[in-house]
């Protein structure tokens, strides 16, 4: 990508899924002065970029026509391969020297796949997903995990630094990806954690909110308690991140280590639990909906404590 400087103001971006995070994320382009061009299935849900000045598209294709940088951030392994593989992907609207960013967790054969389908069209490709939910995309103080070409990455420093707070370059095509996974993982058995404690306080009389005070800047401290702890608390289970989204890309990591003959067993176990959630009708509530299961298994009515 040498000679080629990504600027505010000169180089116009494409957004692709205006979701919980996308809408806040293309925002912060949109407020560092980058023209944007958007597209997404519910045209609604692009209305506020819309109004803040961002053109319309009718598919990913138009998107990319119109852009020198096509993000997307969208749901499924299936729905990147569409955006940006399809007939009306970003792909088939890119000329040389176009730049791809899939910010949506997925599969990293499928970065792979991408980065060498747009590489023979002379279009660079990057996998860049992101963790922080709807509150760190709100904030700008997302952390950025991305896989590909260095000087890529290096160009597109701007736009990462409007969207994020940790922004770290993996390694090539896919490492992004992989990181995600290491990141999904992780929070896949927190979760538990947290659920479970707070279950246990609540079920022993203590008041949860003095419990917090103890509990969340010690060594039991963690991002998960802080942020969605609190929610839990309240019986708030809007979605940061999907449930179903999660549940996704657990499988991805349970496909990946058993490529590696990894044995997995507290992701496994995660994954199982938050089927159960999305069973009982609660697939579009945010992670922290796990409390429901765990409380429903012990027979403590949750939603309707005081």
């Amino acid at each position: 990508m040498s000679g080629v400087s990504i600027v505010p103001g000169k180089t116009k971006i494409g957004w692709i899924g205006t979701g919980v995070m996308g809408r806040s994320m293309c925002g912060h382009l949109m407020n560092q002065g980058f023209q944007a061009t958007v597209f997404t299935r519910s045209r609604d849900k692009a209305q506020d970029l819309l109004d803040k000045g961002a053109a319309w598209a009718a598919s990913p294709k138009e998107v990319a026509e119109q852009s020198d940088v096509v993000f997307a951030i969208v749901g499924f392994p299936s729905d990147v391969r569409e955006v940006f593989l399809g007939a009306q992907g970003a792909l088939a609207g890119s000329k040389a020297g176009n730049v791809l960013v899939d910010m949506t967790t997925s599969e990293p054969s499928l970065a792979v796949e991408i980065y060498e389908a747009a590489k023979a069209k002379g279009v660079h490709s990057v996998d860049a997903p992101v963790s922080g939910g709807d509150v760190g995309a709100k904030e700008a103080r997302l952390s950025i995990m991305i896989g590909g070409d260095a000087d890529v990455v290096s160009a597109l420093q701007p736009c990462w630094e409007a969207m994020g707070k940790t922004i770290v370059h993996q390694g090539a095509a896919g490492a992004g990806q992989h990181t995600k996974m290491v990141n999904q993982t992780l929070i896949s058995t927190m979760m538990i954690g947290v659920c479970e404690a707070l279950l246990y306080g609540y079920k022993a009389g203590l008041d949860l909110e003095t419990v917090m005070k103890s509990v969340s800047t010690g060594a039991a401290g963690s991002w998960s308690l802080s942020n969605l702890g609190p929610r839990i608390m309240v019986n708030n289970f809007d979605p940061g991140f999907f449930v179903e989204h999660f549940i996704k890309d657990m499988g991805i990591a349970l496909a990946e280590s058993r490529k590696m003959g990894l044995s997995m067993p507290g992701l496994a176990l995660a994954e199982q639990l938050y089927q159960s959630v999305k069973a009982k009708g609660w697939g579009r509530n945010g992670t922290h909906a796990l409390m429901l299961t765990l409380a429903e298994m012990s027979g403590v009515d949750w939603p309707n404590r005081a």
